[in-house]
């Protein structure tokens, strides 16, 4: 894998986990009933997700341009990391709402 990919895989791999588990610490900040806190940390992991989303367009861009990616367990594994991280922040935010909600 050429080393630019390998960064854009990397870059998957790692805005998606740091996404994720932000997501997880704005859900324990809500069970403790600091919304605002968990709000920050929400915006923190969209913020990491935006930053995945642009590796994944690079990728993208290159596959549309005609130059193919080498597919590996490493790719397939980030783009799963990546898509279980959205699902995960969107579950999330649902969760800090009914905590929300429950505190009111």
């Amino acid at each position: 894998m050429q080393e630019e990919n390998l960064e854009a895989v990397m870059g998957l791999i790692i805005h998606g986990g740091n996404a994720k588990s932000n997501a997880m610490e704005a859900i324990q900040e809500a069970k403790g009933g600091d919304f605002d806190l968990a709000d920050e940390k929400i915006k923190q992991a969209e913020e990491l997700l935006v930053e995945a989303h642009h590796s994944q367009t690079g990728l993208l861009t290159k596959e549309a341009q005609g130059e193919h990616l080498n597919l590996n367990l490493l790719t397939v594994h980030s783009q799963d990391h990546l898509m279980t991280s959205i699902a995960f922040t969107d579950l999330a935010k649902e969760i800090i709402d009914v905590y929300r909600k429950i505190s009111a």
